[in-house]
C-alpha cells in the first residue's frame, strides 16, 4: 500500500514540528540542568511516551478526532516521531561509555527504558480515565 501524498504531507509536517520541538525542549532542559547526563533527551522521550500513551487510547475510540487516519499519522508518526529520539539516546549512551562514565550510561539505559514504558502506561490510563467519554 502506497501512502497518499496527503498522508506524507501530514507526517512530514508533524516530523518537522516535532524535531523543532525536540530541539527547543532539549536546549531549554540542558540550560536548566547542566550535567553530563543527557536530561534533555530523557525529557523529550518521557514526555513523548506520556503523550503517545494518551493518543493511543484516544485513537481507539471511533468518532473521536484522534480516530481519523490523517490525524493519527500527523501526531503519532510525525509529531511524536520527530519529537522523541531513540537515535540521540543511543549516541549519548555510547558517548557516556566512551568517556568512561559507564555507571551514568547504565543509569541512562535503565532510567530511559523504565520511565518511558511507565509514562506510556500513565498517559494511556490518564486518557482512558479523564479524556474518553
Amino acid at each position: 500500500m502506497t501512502p497518499s501524498l496527503s498522508i506524507l504531507f501530514w507526517v512530514g509536517l508533524g516530523s518537522a514540528l516535532g524535531g523543532m520541538g525536540r530541539f527547543g525542549v532539549t536546549m531549554w532542559v540542558e540550560r536548566q540542568f547542566p550535567h553530563d547526563f543527557p536530561w534533555g533527551t530523557w525529557t523529550v522521550n518521557v514526555v513523548g511516551s506520556f503523550v503517545i500513551g494518551m493518543l493511543a487510547v484516544l485513537s481507539n475510540h471511533e468518532g473521536h478526532w484522534m480516530s481519523h487516519l490523517h490525524v493519527q499519522r500527523f501526531f503519532i508518526v510525525g509529531l511524536l516521531g520527530g519529537f522523541t529520539t531513540f537515535s540521540s539516546f543511543s549516541l549519548q549512551t555510547l558517548q557516556l561509555f566512551q568517556q568512561g562514565h559507564a555507571g551514568m550510561a547504565l543509569i541512562n539505559i535503565g532510567a530511559s527504558l523504565i520511565s518511558c514504558i511507565l509514562f506510556v502506561w500513565v498517559g494511556a490510563n490518564f486518557s482512558a480515565k479523564f479524556l474518553v467519554r
